[in-house]
């Protein structure tokens, strides 16, 4: 079984059913289905081959969707680049990752055209509405054959290399497998008690492993509906919710934080969402207090922890849970294994900080092209996150804050997350963050930054 199979077998299953929403127009799932195997034929008749990659540089849409899963059902690899990068920055990812084509939109054309010329490997670019030395996307589209899935793709084989800067130095490439892919899917589908013909807002970038392989995927395997969002606007979203009867919204504490403060934030009807899930950052108990007054209609907030190199999924602490697991991340998800180790590398007994760790079928084939970090992140099997935690007794992990966020001062460590959750308590704190300063007595000292209530 491969990636690719799970948009064949929904359009078979639910052809008339709406699987897209976007900016580009509404598209049930044997439409999705048509158009990704007509740009797959494409993509073969072009010269790409199995193994190749394909970079993709699209906000949120249907195009970014369609190329994704074009490539990954005839064997070639997507390389998602994030939209925030500078050329520069594209350029890096465009050759360390040796891609053969690149899609991306039309809000890009400046960048790709700057840096073309230094990325050997490209072969072509594929725009809408073309460009001076682009194919135009529809064009591109409409001139491909039909591709069924190739029933020759094993899990073993690259499905995604997605792209991680983690706290230093360049962006590393994860290799998602798409053995991994499928696995995460079904812990998450499990994990997030997720049930079929779901309407999700899908609003992180889907660069992302968590928007593209959770929140996206999810709904394509279980033939629901997924609302795309390009650009947040709180208030256009919250009109989007209402007029779509949205079930799953899913998002970082940020943006929940930007959704509930806008001034017409109450006005909308918001009693569609049945499902409300965190991830990305820390979720505070009482951004999780105001999210349940939010959406009255959730029964708690599902807290999902996990990183790229885990495709992304380690741990998730349920709707029923996170009423009485303060704090808590959850428990190991059911196919791997996780637990808090020392700096030796020996497991801590529960109550202890360490870092956490995790083994199992959705961790990451290595770094591309890097085997040292690959050798430093996975050893004898395990990745290692560089996230502190505590388990409990019952198994639970709370995450305590980044390794390299801790903040000794006068040799004891102290953990920012923890006083975060105090200043956020305060009815007059919108937001907090601390950090460490220098400081020539003790070492480092703490320094909070705080964002006020209007």
């Amino acid at each position: 079984m491969n990636v690719g199979y799970l948009l064949a077998n929904s359009a078979a299953k639910f052809p008339q059913i709406e699987g897209v929403v976007s900016d580009q127009g509404r598209w049930t799932f044997s439409q999705f289905e048509g158009r990704a195997a007509r740009l797959a034929g494409a993509m073969l008749a072009s010269g790409l081959r199995r193994g190749d990659r394909v970079a993709i540089l699209f906000y949120n849409g249907s195009p970014f969707v369609e190329t994704y899963f074009a490539a990954v059902r005839v064997g070639l690899v997507a390389a998602p680049v994030n939209f925030r990068l500078v050329a520069e920055e594209i350029a890096y990812l465009l050759n360390d990752s040796g891609a053969s084509a690149l899609f991306h939109g039309p809000e890009f054309r400046a960048p790709v055209e700057e840096v073309r010329d230094r990325c050997p490997a490209l072969r072509f670019t594929v725009c809408p509405g073309g460009g001076p030395r682009s194919v135009d996307y529809e064009a591109f589209l409409a001139g491909g054959a039909p591709a069924g899935v190739e029933a020759g793709i094993a899990e073993s084989d690259q499905c995604q290399l997605m792209y991680t800067s983690g706290t230093t130095g360049r962006p590393k490439g994860a290799v998602i497998s798409h053995g991994n892919v499928l696995w995460n899917l079904v812990n998450t589908i499990l994990g997030r008690e997720d049930r079929p013909s779901q309407v999700s807002l899908i609003v992180g970038p889907l660069y992302h492993t968590a928007a593209l392989n959770n929140h996206f995927t999810i709904q394509v395997a279980l033939g629901g509906k997924s609302v795309l969002i390009s650009r947040f606007d709180p208030e256009e979203l919250l009109r989007t919710i209402e007029r779509e009867k949205v079930n799953v919204i899913s998002g970082a504490p940020a943006f929940y934080h930007l959704l509930m403060q806008h001034p017409r934030a109450w006005s909308y009807d918001r009693s569609s969402i049945t499902k409300c899930t965190a991830g990305a950052d820390k979720l505070s108990q009482e951004t999780k207090r105001r999210l349940l007054e939010f959406f009255p209609n959730i029964h708690g907030v599902y807290d999902v922890y996990g990183c790229t190199e885990a495709s992304p999924c380690i741990t998730i602490l349920t709707a029923e849970q996170s009423r009485t697991k303060h704090g808590s991340v959850g428990k190991a998800l059911p196919f791997l294994q996780a637990g808090v180790v020392d700096e030796q590398d020996r497991f801590l007994e529960p109550g202890r900080v360490g870092e956490i760790i995790c083994k199992g079928p959705n961790v990451m084939q290595a770094y591309h092209k890097q085997p040292e970090a690959t050798a430093h992140a996975v050893r004898h099997g395990w990745l290692h996150t560089g996230d502190l935690a505590v388990m409990d007794n019952e198994g639970f992990f709370f995450i305590v804050d980044r390794k390299k966020d801790m903040i000794v001062s006068g040799g004891e460590n102290i953990y920012p997350r923890e006083i975060e959750e105090v200043l956020l308590a305060h009815p007059a704190v919108s937001d907090a963050a601390v950090v460490g300063e220098p400081d020539e007595l003790w070492g480092e000292s703490v320094k909070a930054l705080v964002v006020l209530r209007e």
